[in-house]
């Protein structure tokens, strides 16, 4: 067939395609709400137009990076329309970075306009050294919260969109692979890397999650995540494009969201395991049971069977996401089988800690071992979950090494270690780095802080690796006690070795505060820092 037809039977696929249907079906339904605020789907529209229209008035170019520094306020949200639709691409940054990781960032990514919330402005002022693309400065102020810091040396963003022509929001896209945005990885162990998204893959993923979670336009979607975390995982274009409304949170306190969940009815939320280990540790949640019931998604390390169970009782259905900041955020989930309502809460909530099967639009998930060959489906053996199609990032900017690194063998490679079960769900084990080599034996640190989280007393747990004399290196668990609990360190071990073969239990337990990312994980790297300092780990 000639290609004289093609745009007949192709049109690349872009998230502003979402939001132009959106308006154009629903312009007077509410979009978005905050602290008061009420916008409709055309006033927020409108808004998009005009930040999009101010960024090529200010000189952006396509291709040009936006970086946005500010909490989940709702100009944060526009953003992830605005940028794209002035065909820039946008680099949202992580909040709770320091000034010099702020300033690699933007220096690296060269981002030729900031946004910043000026509250955060010490992490531009107080950098090495002056940024070297020089990019102009505006200060995304808050009043509404009743927060404005100390301005920087630029406009206010209402004088940055005074009387610019504004951009119709349409659909149109020259090239679905042109980049939407580039997500800077956190950075544990060296240099955080500039992941590529593209408007294809955050499309796909957008739709992906629209089936995954159930997204209508009756949705009431309250922004706990970040939206600096792999674009909010892709939810600012999947809520848009099923017409619900966003209800933007500035910060994560557990009263406030347990206070919108029942003034908005909000009917679904996103968080880290961390988070709804605070939601319902809140004296707030005492006796809540939320009906109809909330729907929430949760990543990062496995939520533990206990926290589910705890969960179900406040009438929150938790689904199980996993994947990485090169994978749009979700590349699998856990999907309830039928006859699993059947189980008791304990059953129930053990193979709902599953990391599951792919997402719809994104179908190539696989566990393998050092030759690239498929693991068998027995649930005990390990070996690497590696992902290609739709869902994986373009690759690393201004990275190629990396890149084919990442890229070996044509899969990324996650660097998780999982094992795949009989009906072909996959279950993380650990990370390759984070598995505990003792004696010989394989020791997944999950499968310990999950028992360890069972006890009455413990509020969260972390195990790693500690050098041992005997066996080379053993767990040991750092322990968070619930608030007014007690246990001992015995106590701790004893538990386990009740419910573990032994050689998998503690040998020591540290009672601490866990040391943790902004997005709620925990930082098991400064743990296992403090327990080498001085030794030579050994390379797994």
């Amino acid at each position: 067939m000639s290609d004289d037809f093609r745009s007949v039977y192709t049109d690349p696929l872009t998230p502003l395609s979402l939001l132009e249907r959106t308006v154009r079906v629903f312009p007077d339904k509410i979009a978005v709400v905050y602290a008061g605020e009420r916008w409709t789907w055309s006033q927020f529209a409108d808004r998009v137009g005009r930040f999009a229209g101010a960024l090529v008035r200010a000189g952006v170019e396509p291709g040009d990076r936006v970086a946005f520094l500010a909490p989940n306020v709702p100009d944060n949200l526009a953003a992830t329309f605005a940028v794209l639709l002035a065909r820039a691409t946008l680099v949202t940054i992580n909040t709770r970075l320091n000034a010099h990781e702020v300033s690699y960032i933007l220096n690296h990514s060269g981002a030729v306009v900031v946004l910043v919330d000026p509250e955060l402005g010490p992490l531009l002022t107080d950098g090495p050294a002056p940024l070297s693309a020089k990019p102009i400065l505006v200060n995304v102020e808050d009043p509404v919260a009743g927060v404005t810091g100390t301005p920087l040396d630029g406009p206010r963003m209402e004088e940055f969109l005074d009387g610019a022509a504004p951009l119709p929001v349409v659909g149109a896209m020259d090239d679905e692979q042109r980049l939407t945005s580039i997500n800077y990885t956190s950075g544990t162990t060296g240099r955080p890397k500039g992941v590529m998204y593209t408007h294809r893959g955050a499309t796909l993923n957008a739709l992906g999650e629209i089936i995954v979670h159930g997204l209508t336009r009756d949705s009431v979607f309250l922004w706990t995540l970040p939206l600096f975390h792999c674009n909010g995982w892709c939810f600012p274009w999947a809520v848009t494009a099923a017409a619900g409304t966003h209800v933007m949170l500035r910060g994560v306190d557990p009263a406030e969201i347990l206070g919108q969940i029942q003034q908005e009815r909000v009917t679904h939320f996103n968080g880290a395991p961390t988070v709804l280990l605070m939601i319902a540790e809140a004296p707030e949640a005492r006796g809540v049971r939320f009906d109809p019931e909330v729907r929430v998604a949760t990543g990062g390390s496995p939520p533990s069977p206990t926290l589910l169970a705890r969960m179900e009782e406040m009438g929150v259905r938790v689904t199980h996401l996993y994947g990485l900041t090169e994978t749009y955020g979700p590349h699998a989930y856990c999907q309830m089988q039928p006859g699993w309502e059947d189980l008791d809460v304990e059953g129930r909530a053990a193979v709902m800690a599953r990391q599951g099967v792919p997402y719809p639009t994104a179908t190539h998930l696989r566990i393998v071992d050092e030759q690239m060959r498929d693991v068998p489906a027995d649930g005990e053996t390990m070996g690497e979950v590696v992902m290609r199609g739709n869902n994986v990032m373009k690759g690393y900017f201004e990275d190629p090494e990396a890149t084919a690194v990442a890229f070996a063998g044509g899969w990324f490679h996650s660097g998780d270690l999982g094992v795949v079960h009989a009906d072909g769900y996959i279950e993380l084990r650990d990370r390759k780095k984070d598995i505990i080599i003792s004696g010989g034996e394989n020791i997944s640190t999950i499968e310990v802080e999950h028992t360890v989280v069972k006890h009455p007393a413990v509020l969260e747990c972390a195990v790693v690796a500690s050098p041992h004399e005997k066996w080379g290196e053993a767990p040991k668990a750092f322990v968070s006690l619930k608030p007014g609990a007690s246990a001992t360190e015995r106590e701790i071990i004893d538990f386990c070795r009740e419910r573990l073969a032994h050689f998998k239990c503690p040998v020591a337990v540290e009672f601490t505060d866990l040391p943790k990312t902004s997005t709620g994980k925990i930082q098991k790297f400064k743990l296992r820092e403090k327990e080498w300092a001085g030794e030579t780990k050994r390379i797994h």
